[in-house]
């Protein structure tokens, strides 16, 4: 018996019938499976913008495979607008939020299945969690990604070439008429930034574990076959439903391997390490079992797929070489191509049935002729990070992965923009960030504008940057996120000094305080754990209950 089946007998449940009633459904709607579309939409949000239209597609798709659609709605946060302010401290902690919205409005209202429309950074994996949790037949939609703006400084544009732009009008690069230009001209349809960043990262991860149909990650928001591929995700969900196929027989030790091989072979995000820790940790993978699979993958991954911000090409020359589909024929050799997935297929059967289109071999390389031998995601480890931090070797330059500077160090993010900005960090120098973890934060920022400031400011590839926070998925140069445990927990990083060096070295995995033992460990007694800064709302309470980046900085209520 179906689950919503159970709670609309009569006469026991009757009154639950006439609930339905009151909003126009008919006895007949429900006889039929009651299909859950947990939407995202808002005004607020670029890749959220097109989702309401989306939602219209997957019901016209339910309704025609036999079931019936009901819409709610869920939070969905913008990154773009919380960068660099207050915002962003809300940005990682809206994901568990996420995840507890959509598992409350499924379960109590006992719905048959649920259809996960989002696109954007803690809103996918968010959405993912929730699905792994709820064990119900689930599929994710994304809204598609953006089109890149006119060309700068190089390449299309898109939106945080304005970072960079501001590090060049410091610098006398280009003027202020430019740059306003420049903010009308590089975001010029709604959808998912037009970069590699989180947003993308995440929709390829879906569909790469089975979450999402095959070729479904990187249609373009404005395409037709976006509104295809919403049409069919609603007749898709009813089979599932038909067949007993349940989410967590996707999301699954094996599909979550296929997913960190994509990760490494396309470069995405780093944030893709935590949001994959969250993800894993809902279906019992612990972090440490994790933390291997990343680092035994991410060694014997070859980087296959070169886009912004490692390239100059965008998500829809991805999209046309092939997108995710294209990346697993090229990797099926390493792929467990035996894991099912939400088409109601094999990820084998998957591959079989697509046909390639023209591939750009300078975006998607093959296995035999790839970008690099390694992946495009590296951990690190160290007497400055314990239980690690994460790296993206693919948008680092060869000759910047192995680095030695002296500390320069910013109990915050604003104040290293504004030396940065101010022209105080020069050539050699180790840009640290503390004080922006999960706890510290709280709500581990991401360090975007520092990095493309450095940019701007032409000290891209002199400088380093590290920090117990994190980065934007489009930032490249020498970065290590993610130090654990963080400065608030009175981890290594909050005991670095002005002057103190510091080495990353990324072929080596390795991150090194260069202080004497006895040295640190006077600096440890003198250390004093600084007190909660945000004690009220669901930001003092994510602060309390947030775990280590290195176990996904997810709420914990075990700590």
């Amino acid at each position: 018996m179906r689950r919503s089946e159970a709670i609309l007998q009569r006469p026991d449940f009757n009154f639950n019938r006439a609930v339905y009633k009151t909003m126009g459904f008919s006895d007949s709607n429900l006889e039929k499976p009651i299909i859950g579309i947990a939407n995202t939409w808002s005004e607020l949000c670029p890749g959220s913008y097109n989702l309401r239209k989306l939602a219209e597609s997957v019901k016209y798709g339910v309704y025609a495979a036999g079931g019936t659609p009901v819409e709610f709605g869920v939070t969905g946060a913008c990154d773009g607008t919380a960068q660099g302010n207050e915002g962003m401290k809300f940005i990682l902690p809206s994901r568990d939020l996420i995840a507890n919205d959509v598992e409350v409005m499924v379960q109590a209202h006992q719905l048959d299945a649920v259809v996960l429309l989002g696109s954007c950074d803690k809103v996918v994996p968010g959405l993912l969690m929730a699905a792994a949790r709820l064990k119900i037949p689930a599929i994710l939609l994304p809204g598609g990604p953006m089109l890149g703006g006119e060309e700068f400084d190089g390449r299309k544009s898109d939106l945080t070439s304005l970072s960079e732009g501001n590090g060049m009008l410091s610098a006398g690069e280009i003027t202020e008429e430019q740059l306003i230009y420049l903010e009308d001209a590089c975001g010029p349809t709604c959808g998912s930034c037009s970069f590699y960043g989180t947003a993308n990262t995440m929709c390829c991860l879906s569909e790469a574990m089975g979450m999402t149909l095959p070729g479904g990650a990187l249609v373009p928001a404005v395409y037709a076959q976006r509104t295809r591929v919403a049409y069919e995700t609603g007749e898709k969900i009813v089979e599932l439903v038909n067949k007993d196929i349940t989410a967590d027989k996707i999301i699954t030790s094996d599909s979550i391997d296929n997913a960190i091989r994509v990760l490494n072979a396309t470069g995405g995000s780093t944030n893709g390490v935590l949001h994959l820790l969250a993800i894993a940790k809902e279906v019992g993978i612990s972090s440490s079992e994790m933390i291997e699979k990343f680092k035994t993958i991410g060694m014997n991954t070859p980087l296959i797929v070169k886009v912004n911000p490692s390239a100059k090409y965008n998500m829809e020359d991805f999209y046309h070489s092939g997108g995710i589909l294209q990346v697993m024929l090229e990797l099926e050799p390493l792929l467990h191509t035996e894991v099912l997935t939400v088409s109601g297929r094999t990820v084998a059967e998957n591959i079989k049935n697509y046909r390639p289109v023209s591939v750009n071999r300078e975006v998607i390389k093959t296995l035999k002729e790839p970008f690099g031998k390694f992946g495009g995601i590296a951990i690190v480890e160290g007497n400055l990070a314990p239980e690690g931090g994460i790296t993206k070797p693919s948008a680092i330059a060869p000759e910047m992965q192995k680095f030695t500077g002296k500390a320069r160090v910013f109990d915050g993010e604003e104040a290293a923009e504004a030396a940065i900005l101010g022209g105080k960090i020069k050539a050699g120098d180790v840009v640290v960030i503390r004080y922006e973890g999960p706890k510290g934060g709280p709500g581990m920022r991401e360090m975007f504008k520092a990095m493309k400031y450095l940019y701007g400011v032409g000290l891209a590839t002199s400088t380093a940057l590290i920090t117990d926070g994190r980065f934007s998925g489009t930032n490249n140069g020498c970065f290590v996120g993610h130090i654990s445990p963080e400065a608030a927990e009175g981890g290594p990083i909050a005991l670095v000094e002005e002057g103190d060096e510091i080495t990353i070295d990324i072929p080596g995995g390795s991150i090194t305080l260069h202080v004497d033992d006895e040295i640190l460990r006077l600096r440890k007694e003198k250390f004093k754990r600084p007190k909660p800064t945000v004690k009220e709302g669901y930001l003092g309470l994510y602060s309390r209950f947030a775990s280590s980046a290195s176990k996904g900085a997810v709420i914990d209520w075990d700590i």
